[in-house]
């Protein structure tokens, strides 16, 4: 009546994922991710060797064996995959070490995974970081950070509202 009732929003926050220039989903080297089929989200090209955690969250998946990518469910209920590289999980887990396993709650800067860029980039492969985020209600909300460089756990690469 009077939206005293009414639930206020709270604005959540993503920070980046790695140390490097941020750019949009679209300009991904691989096609799959800049076609955004599986979720829009934005790409990190990396400085450095080390994924953090872009918020406070719960991890929700790793990739045990290959150890490239990590799931999180972000609080403000976005869930996300953050990837590293194109078609390194052929590598079979080599140049990657995981910090977490599924199920660990984390802070918004917890170190995730660590790669070996330099060695991994020799070899050929393409080390962008993807940080998807993954189709849900509040997918259509979230507001992306584009054309700058980043510190991982500090810059702020994505926004949205509560619902």
């Amino acid at each position: 009546m009077f939206g005293i009732f009414k639930k206020k929003q709270q604005e959540y926050r993503m920070t980046a994922a790695a140390d490097g220039a941020v750019v949009s989903m679209t300009e991904a080297q691989d096609p799959v991710f800049s076609s955004c089929a599986l979720g829009n989200g934005v790409v990190i090209r990396p400085s450095g060797g080390v994924v953090v955690a872009p918020a406070d969250g719960k991890v929700t998946a790793t990739m045990e064996g290959s150890n490239h990518a990590v799931g999180m469910e972000l609080e403000g209920g976005i869930e996300i995959l953050i990837h590293i590289g194109v078609d390194t999980v052929n590598l079979k887990g080599e140049g990657f070490t995981a910090l977490v396993k599924s199920g660990d709650r984390v802070k918004a800067g917890t170190e995730l995974i660590r790669f070996d860029r330099e060695a991994l980039e020799a070899k050929g492969y393409c080390m962008e970081v993807m940080q998807i985020v993954m189709d849900g209600e509040t997918a259509s909300r979230v507001q992306y950070m584009t054309g700058m460089p980043a510190k991982a756990g500090e810059t702020e690469v994505a926004h949205w509202l509560s619902s």
